[in-house]
């Protein structure tokens, strides 16, 4: 061969080596792209999320502390009295078994995320984040009697969601369960938040898959207003739903309701406007003491009937029943704390009652809508966790939701939930009940 010819054939040799090189160097540079375009909508997300969600973490607060003067110690000893065949929900049951009956088992597999995997946790939350040392309450999962509760599986529930609405109704637990299931889906995607105002109100939006997630502020589900006073009274008007939410859930695919822990703050109670009874209310001796248990039939009553009467409503509403506090050695103003690493056998505990009343007056609603809903082929569920959580006085944030210095002015938190942590069994169950 010609020297030219050699050295041409050498050039074309050389170029061919280079190409596996530069197709390398490219696949290189668009995963950085890519890398640096997810992390810039997970900061894009925080600064728009939680800087609206600021200036409702008071009030997170004041439900952590406040709402559970209801509590002693939930862990006493005694038989269950709520979920599973104890509850009137078979409608969520499968053929197989009671998803809502059973007991948590170690799972050497969990969390399905961290703090450091998931963004969106807020620091009321964090349990990570401020220091809990213990791990092992993070390595349990719910286990039904009689079947397996499949594991939460993001890639699944999205496609389910694909093109689909989902809203959340209540208070700070309701925001604690809509920001789980955002970190259970963060292993796929992160939303854009499209909200409109910089209230406790948020839509979220997952453009790959056309999915909105909506949190409502509404923890009475009917209209109520801070009356002030010694007392420091709300005003619940409880023939009057809540329009922040029942006016703008119409289109909603799956609406998810709940309610509680607010109920326990002193109140007046008006019909037609008129006061006719009140609790914790100890400046107001001429108004009827009225049961929590009376209140919160009445507002999930109005829920549920405001419901059935939106014209377009053709989605599933899942009712989640009480989310149990675990107040320990006192009550959440004297010192109570939830200090457990472990979760509780269903043996060890009982229901306090007052929280024992809103459960049984949220299920006989759940009861009495879903019987007038037949007529109307609206489909209604009950997500009856209460057994479940009642089960976890291990899970919850205690000091560990806020900075040390913190601790002397803040009372300890055993209302909420950690993230990660048991709230994530939520997830799961609602998954199981969507696909069904």
């Amino acid at each position: 061969m010609k020297p030219h010819a050699m050295s041409c054939a050498c050039h074309r040799q050389n170029h061919l080596k280079t190409i596996p090189n530069l197709l390398s160097l490219c696949a290189v540079i668009l995963s950085f792209l890519a890398l640096l375009h997810f992390s810039y909508r997970h900061v894009l997300f925080q600064l728009s999320f939680y800087a609206s969600s600021s200036s409702s973490s008071s009030l997170a607060s004041a439900n952590s502390s406040s709402s559970s003067a209801i509590a002693t110690a939930a862990a006493a000893t005694g038989p269950p009295v709520v979920g599973g065949a104890n509850s009137t929900s078979g409608a969520n049951a499968t053929a197989e078994c009671d998803i809502f009956r059973g007991e948590w088992v170690p799972d050497p597999e969990g969390p399905y995320y961290t703090n450091v995997t998931c963004t969106m946790i807020q620091d009321h939350q964090n349990c990570m984040r401020f220091g809990r040392p213990d791990r092992e309450f993070l390595q349990w999962r719910w286990k039904p009697e009689g079947c397996e509760l499949p594991r939460f599986d993001p890639h699944r529930f999205l496609e389910l969601a694909r093109g689909k609405s989902m809203a959340f109704v209540g208070d700070s637990l309701a925001r604690n369960h809509m920001q789980s299931l955002l970190c259970l889906l963060s292993e796929v995607a992160y939303p854009d938040d499209i909200s409109n105002t910089r209230d406790e109100n948020r839509r979220l939006f997952y453009s790959d898959y056309n999915f909105t997630v909506s949190i409502f502020w509404s923890p009475f589900l009917v209209k109520g207003g801070e009356a002030g006073g010694v007392d420091n009274l709300w005003n619940l008007y409880l023939d009057e739903v809540d329009d922040n939410w029942a006016a703008r859930v119409e289109a909603v695919d799956v609406l998810i309701i709940s309610s509680g822990t607010w109920f326990t703050r002193p109140s007046i109670y008006f019909k037609k406007r008129q006061p006719f009874g009140c609790n914790y209310c100890a400046q107001s001796p001429n108004l009827t003491r009225v049961s929590l248990y009376s209140v919160n039939r009445a507002a999930f009553r109005l829920a549920f009937k405001a419901i059935g009467k939106l014209r377009g409503f053709r989605g599933v509403t899942v009712l989640r029943t009480v989310s149990p506090s675990h107040f320990e050695n006192g009550k959440w103003d004297r010192g109570g704390s939830c200090n457990r690493t472990r979760p509780a056998r269903r043996e060890e505990t009982r229901l306090e009652a007052v929280e024992l009343e809103m459960y049984r007056a949220q299920v006989k609603e759940f009861e009495r809508a879903r019987r007038e809903w037949e007529r109307s082929r609206l489909q209604l569920k009950m997500m009856d966790a209460t057994a479940a959580m009642l089960m976890r006085p291990d899970g919850h944030p205690d000091v560990y939701g806020h900075r040390p210095e913190q601790r002397v002015q803040l009372h300890n938190d055993c209302v909420h939930w950690c993230l990660p942590g048991p709230i994530d069994l939520w997830s799961d169950l609602l998954l199981h009940m969507l696909s069904n």
